[in-house]
């Protein structure tokens, strides 16, 4: 039996939507039960224009889909009554504990979460940005170009689909306070029960998107490599440095993302001197940024048969891959010295017999990748071109942005004085972030991969240095 929830949705919807159309004439969208709009809640105009799912619209006697513009994409909606989502705002409704029963607190921590989110994707600059793209998409001879058509479009998707999360949040918001409002007028207990739960729900998934709009940079939905290099203290760092790069395989693997090893320069008696991976996932360069930087360990070292106390170093980079499209450097043979020799190890099955192992030098810059993880010389020369490639765009986006300290830190001082992380094993037991002063006393589940605490604050706070710019 369908839910009462269910059986009034279809009626809400639409009355809604007829009162936010004005006097604009409204179209049914088949199969949406809205009308007026479509699924991401975006108006047709009958006879003007008609509008599907993917955000495009075709005009009317014109054969030829066009983009949708970022400030029709934005329009405010409204519940029944007229209520928006600033509007909410504006009301100054107490937020309280999730546990009371209270739909106007429920309803302001969602608009309160709803207006960080376009805060931190500064609204009114991705609007205008939008509006920028669709009228270059819309052009007829866009394609003429097809890799700067490319850019345009994949640009223009991945903003409208930031604007279109917003919008559908906003829409399922009204949509739920419209359920509410519905069930008090016609007196029904059970309907109210199953739209305060809705509300919590998205309460609480509300502060997930919250998060997820941190990721809001350039670059942050690409996939990355992670690079790890043992700094000073022998073989007790490069222990410290194979255990920093297992920390961040298994923080992959808890969030899904898939994970290659590149390269790996294993240590004399442990551990190991460098090691690359390759992290494949959404947004997975967006969330390691925040790693970028010297890692601290204090411990008992197991190396020291006199079980004294040591500190160790490892440094950090982080390097987005953008794909031959999106590359910002390209790259001439004649610039390139390669070379080839068997691949190190610790010996026996570790060592290489034949000449596989590849270095290439891009000699202007003096930017090296090297990989020796793959079977053939063929696949290393392969893995170690694509890291080349990302670490000069990578190099050439920090020069734009005069943010080389940041990216590209150098790791020739990775010592006292620039770690980012202290991890304490003895005499007491903590990680403490350095940057954020986020700390946790449970240092084994930081090194099983639970970094999301240390990221998230440290987005934040970056955020914090910023969050003037841009507005609603």
């Amino acid at each position: 039996m369908e839910s009462p929830l269910g059986c009034h949705k279809d009626f809400v919807s639409q009355s809604r939507n007829f009162s936010s159309s004005n006097s604009n004439k409204v179209v049914l969208c088949s199969g949406y039960g809205f009308l007026g709009k479509n699924m991401t809640g975006f108006s047709s105009v009958m006879m003007e224009t008609s509008i599907n799912p993917s955000g495009f619209h075709q005009v009317s006697g014109n054969s030829r889909w066009v983009r949708q513009f970022g400030s029709q994409a934005a329009a405010e909606a409204s519940t029944s009554d007229g209520l928006t989502v600033e509007g909410i705002i504006a009301n100054q409704w107490p937020i309280l504990d999730e546990s009371e029963s209270d739909w106007k607190s429920h309803a302001a921590a969602i608009a309160l979460s709803i207006h960080l989110i376009k805060k931190r994707l500064q609204w009114k600059k991705l609007v205008v940005r939008l509006d920028v793209l669709s009228a270059q998409l819309n052009k007829p001879d866009l394609w003429d170009n097809p890799v700067h058509a490319g850019k345009i479009s994949r640009e223009h998707g991945m903003l409208m689909g930031k604007m279109k999360g917003v919008k559908n949040l906003e829409q399922e918001l009204l949509e739920h306070i419209d359920m509410v409002k519905l069930a008090r007028e016609e007196n029904d207990p059970e309907l109210e029960s199953e739209s305060l739960k809705a509300l919590l729900g998205m309460r609480r998934n509300s502060k997930e998107k919250e998060l997820e709009a941190l990721l809001a940079g350039d670059h942050d939905s690409c996939s990355c490599y992670i690079e790890v290099q043992a700094g000073a203290g022998g073989t007790e760092s490069m222990d410290w440095a194979a255990m920093v790069m297992q920390m961040y395989k298994m923080w992959a693997q808890r969030r899904g993302y898939g994970v290659t090893v590149v390269d790996e320069m294993p240590g004399e008696t442990a551990g190991i001197k460098r090691a690359t991976i390759k992290v494949d996932g959404e947004y997975s360069f967006g969330y390691a940024k925040a790693e970028v930087g010297v890692h601290r360990l204090v411990r008992i070292s197991p190396f020291d048969s006199g079980k004294r106390r040591h500190t160790s170093f490892a440094a950090v980079a982080v390097i987005p891959i953008l794909g031959d499209a999106s590359s910002h450097v390209q790259i001439n043979e004649s610039d390139l010295r390669i070379e080839r020799f068997r691949a190190g190890g610790a010996g026996g099955q570790h060592v290489n017999t034949t000449e596989s192992a590849v270095r290439i030098v891009h000699i202007p810059t003096g930017v090296t990748a090297t990989c020796q993880n793959e079977r053939s010389q063929h696949q290393n020369k392969a893995s170690a071109m694509a890291v080349l490639q990302s670490r000069l765009d990578q190099l050439e986006i920090s020069r734009q942005a005069q943010i080389n300290a940041q990216h590209t830190q150098s790791l020739t001082d990775i010592s006292w004085g620039n770690q980012i992380r202290t991890y304490v094993l003895h005499p007491y037991r903590m990680v403490k972030d350095l940057r954020t002063n986020y700390e946790v006393s449970d240092p084994d589940s930081v090194l099983e991969g639970d970094l999301d605490g240390f990221i998230l604050s440290y987005l934040s706070a970056s955020l914090d240095k910023d969050e003037g710019e841009g507005g609603i």
